[in-house]
């Protein structure tokens, strides 16, 4: 995984921390990436969330138009039995708890 760590991908993750909102990240990664390679990880992400949710691989499919194959391989990375680095957990949890934050404060 020496490509993570290239001086490009470097400077590509601090570029990244440097956008602070959905239409600054909106804006970069449309001039970044292919509207198919948007379309492509856009869909990558909600099968890992359709994924942690339970949600069965038929079901995914039909949502995501990916194959049971790439499913399989997002879920071994989601649950780190395929030597994923766990970027796909550390996300879905930060998103978790920012949903019971703010249904913490709005219930208040």
């Amino acid at each position: 995984m020496r490509y993570l760590s290239t001086k490009n991908a470097k400077e590509l993750y601090k570029a990244l921390l440097l956008l602070k909102n959905e239409d600054e990240i909106k804006r970069f990664l449309g001039d970044l990436l292919t509207p198919a390679e948007i379309k492509e990880f856009g869909n990558r992400w909600k099968v890992a969330q359709m994924l942690d949710q339970k949600i069965q691989y038929e079901r995914i499919e039909k949502a995501t138009s990916m194959s049971t194959t790439t499913i399989a391989r997002i879920s071994k990375w989601l649950n780190g039995t395929l030597g994923g680095l766990g970027g796909y957990r550390l996300v879905l949890n930060r998103m978790k708890q920012s949903t019971n934050k703010n249904a913490h404060h709005t219930s208040s």
